[in-house]
């Protein structure tokens, strides 16, 4: 279990440095990171010759950005301890830490309405409630046959997360499929509708990431699938914007 924090929060702790029983420890200083902000001095060069912890305090961190684990990138907070020695190697400690940030509803949240169809042969209409969801959410929606002239097999709407990494000609992109949720399963006729309903709270989601440092970008879209009878594959995709609400 990782400690938490949220951009704007106290880094509050303490560093135990204990010698070996019965013999000094000499050092050439004692410094405590956290990496890529800010360095504080725990201690002078020296000597210790039994356990000392050293509080720390790094107040009020600037740390925008979320922790996130994905396929091909990781961004993550680390407190990194120094501890200077003459003539040999430095010991150094890690310890990494999760931040969590919230966001407040977002004022404006339009619908999301759009077509998909063959000439002469599938005409669809589907419309999503909101386009921007909080991770305990609820995807609510409906979908209206106009005109269905092809056997429909069955009906799913799939969550998407695409994963970018690095910038232009070498930009690497991962998609992966987390959720597919059926929606019908037999042959829909001219004017039916289905409804939509999908929970997104069992699913391992983390907010929209956009351009991260030039470095990365994670985004979540929506796939709605249609198979015929001759198992080929209709489909629509729109993207979505997640973020973490602040719960009660």
């Amino acid at each position: 279990m990782l400690p938490l924090f949220q951009s704007q929060e106290t880094i509050i702790g303490e560093v135990l440095v204990e010698p070996t029983q019965g013999k000094k420890f000499e050092h050439n200083g004692i410094k405590i990171e956290l990496l890529g902000q800010i360095v504080r001095e725990l201690d002078v060069p020296g000597e210790l010759y039994e356990r000392k912890t050293y509080p720390f305090e790094f107040s009020t961190v600037e740390m925008p950005h979320e922790s996130y684990n994905g396929v091909n990138v990781r961004l993550r907070y680390i407190l990194k301890v120094t501890i200077g020695r003459n003539y040999v190697t430095n010991m150094v400690e890690y310890q990494e830490f999760v931040v969590r940030n919230f966001t407040p509803p977002p004022p404006i949240n339009n619908s999301i309405k759009m077509e998909v169809g063959i000439e002469d042969c599938l005409h669809i209409e589907f419309e999503y409630n909101t386009s921007k969801y909080h991770l305990k959410d609820a995807i609510l929606g409906k979908i209206y046959f106009l005109l269905v002239r092809i056997k429909i097999k069955n009906m799913e709407l799939e969550i998407r997360r695409r994963e970018s990494t690095g910038s232009g000609p070498n930009t690497y992109v991962e998609t992966e499929t987390l959720a597919k949720f059926e929606l019908m399963d037999g042959a829909p006729v001219r004017g039916e509708s289905i409804p939509i309903r999908l929970f997104l709270s069992p699913y391992e989601l983390t907010p929209t990431y956009r351009n991260i440092n030039n470095k990365f970008s994670v985004k979540y879209f929506l796939n709605l699938v249609l198979v015929d009878e001759e198992d080929r594959r209709y489909f629509k995709q729109q993207e979505i914007t997640v973020y973490r609400l602040l719960e009660d």
